[in-house]
């Protein structure tokens, strides 16, 4: 009997229509008995007793039934911030304080002192301190979660604030046939005058481009027809023109009055590179010495810098005319101090890092202490020089043959001419050396490349005996984009330099 007893009683105890007894109200008999008290009480004038008792009906459907569970899983639409004790007791502090009168007696001493204090025990000012700070992050809500919340107002930027790309166009805007143009890599055959005349060197002869007007000038000829031109340079003011020869001179001109100067012999061998500064013409030759020549005097040559052992390809002076960079085919950049009497020929840097020649060179316009230089097939790299403190600054591996480098001062970006085995131009952010663009169509190594006066353009002389003008650094790009939708589709303008 006793068995038959207690499996009644489990019945009893499973069965859900039963009563439970010590089971807590149900939320709807809470809510009913919680509106009847307040509305025999009084406490809610503006309600009527109609509709205190209305609401205390029997609800419907069955309580438990239909109804929307908060979720269990944290990361819903609520963002409950995380609060310890700490924050709380200093929340507390902080109303309390508001009521307390000021002190008068409070000294600038004092201030820092109990600021100093409350640095030391809480981290952080107890005078910055909010009086609710919310801590941690809100967690991602739930997988499958929906937000029905809809945008009823967006504002997008504004065109001001819109940040305008820069059109740079891979095709040239000119192209001039130059026939017979020597391809030797350690040659510097082009140069842009501050005039915008751009001089060539087509094997023994020179000729001139008006780059305004569009004119093309035959300036001069070698005598010998086994001689050849192996570099130009241009005086600051675009009046005269230096010429360094296969036969060891150099001959100055006066480029308007198409007159010959002088001629300067003081190499025993090509002189395949020139940079002026003021009235000192610098020249390179494959000796490997640098001589400094003075045009104004008839005894011109007056220094001679030896420290390359092999030929002198690249040389450019910096442009405060402070020093003089040279590379050379001995994989070797030296960097020489101005010229003065009866100082002594060293140089201030030398860097052999490279692993190929070097004729690539260019000064910084904007940071006169910073130089660029790249070297040949075996090196590859550009590298970037603080004169100042003779580090590297960054390298980059170009993957390709440098023959060129010129600064662009409009944009602040760095331009590298070459050959093998891209055989094109690339233009990069400095001092970032990201890539921004490259200028393909050379069918042929890149031998030099020059920066317009205005810095606007890049004229390339390459083997495949072509010079192209690429327009790629004009200042109102907007504008320039207009202008070529009313220019025809043919666009390039091709002829020859003679």
């Amino acid at each position: 009997m006793a068995q038959f007893g207690f499996e009644n009683d489990i019945h009893s105890i499973l069965k859900l229509d039963m009563p439970i007894t010590n089971a807590p109200m149900a939320r709807w008999q809470r809510k009913a008995s919680s509106s009847n008290a307040a509305a025999l009480s009084g406490l809610s004038p503006g309600k009527s007793a109609n509709a205190s008792l209305g609401s205390s009906k029997t609800p419907s459907k069955t309580p438990g039934k239909n109804k929307k569970v908060t979720p269990s899983k944290m990361g819903g639409d609520r963002f409950i911030p995380t609060r310890n004790n700490k924050q709380m007791d200093v929340a507390s502090f902080l109303l309390s304080k508001e009521n307390e009168p000021v002190d008068p007696n409070n000294t600038a001493s004092t201030s820092e002192s109990q600021k100093a204090w409350s640095m030391s025990l809480n981290g952080y000012n107890i005078e910055d301190a909010k009086i609710l700070h919310l801590g941690g992050k809100p967690l991602n809500a739930p997988e499958g979660y929906q937000n029905n919340l809809k945008v009823l107002y967006s504002q997008g930027a504004t065109p001001a604030s819109v940040k305008k790309t820069r059109y740079i166009s891979s095709s040239p805007d000119r192209i001039l046939d130059a026939p017979e143009l020597r391809n030797d890599f350690y040659l510097n055959l082009l140069d842009w005058s501050s005039r915008n005349v751009l001089a060539v060197a087509l094997h023994n002869s020179v000729y001139l481009l008006d780059a305004t007007q569009g004119d093309v000038t035959f300036l001069m000829s070698l005598e010998r027809e086994e001689d050849y031109i192996c570099s130009l340079s241009w005086t600051k003011e675009g009046t005269y023109l230096a010429i360094g020869t296969s036969d060891c001179k150099i001959q100055l001109w006066d480029v308007y009055n198409q007159k010959r100067l002088r001629s300067m012999a003081s190499h025993t061998s090509r002189v395949v590179s020139l940079s002026w500064n003021d009235h000192v013409l610098s020249s390179g030759s494959r000796s490997g010495h640098i001589h400094h020549h003075d045009v104004r005097v008839a005894d011109h040559h007056i220094f001679t810098l030896t420290g390359h052992s092999q030929e002198v390809c690249g040389l450019q002076w910096s442009p405060d005319g402070r020093y003089l960079a040279s590379g050379g085919n001995d994989n070797m950049v030296y960097v020489w101090p101005r010229v003065q009497e009866g100082t002594a020929s060293q140089s201030v840097r030398s860097w052999s890092e490279h692993q190929g020649a070097v004729k690539a060179l260019a000064w910084c316009p904007w940071q006169p202490n910073i130089l660029a230089s790249g070297g040949g097939t075996s090196d590859r790299h550009i590298r970037i020089w603080n004169v100042n403190s003779g580090s590297c600054i960054s390298s980059l591996d170009t993957q390709s043959q440098i023959s060129s480098l010129v600064f662009a001062p409009n944009y602040k970006e760095l331009v590298s001419a070459h050959g093998y085995a891209h055989n094109n131009v690339v233009i990069w952010k400095y001092p970032a050396l990201s890539r921004v663009a490259e200028l393909n169509g050379h069918e042929d190594r890149v031998l030099s490349l020059i920066l317009s006066p205005d810095g606007s353009t890049v004229a390339t002389v390459a083997g495949d005996e072509t010079i192209r003008l690429w327009k790629s650094f004009e200042m109102d790009p907007v504008k320039k984009a207009k202008e070529r939708l009313v220019k025809s589709t043919s666009g390039v303008i091709h002829h020859s330099i003679r």
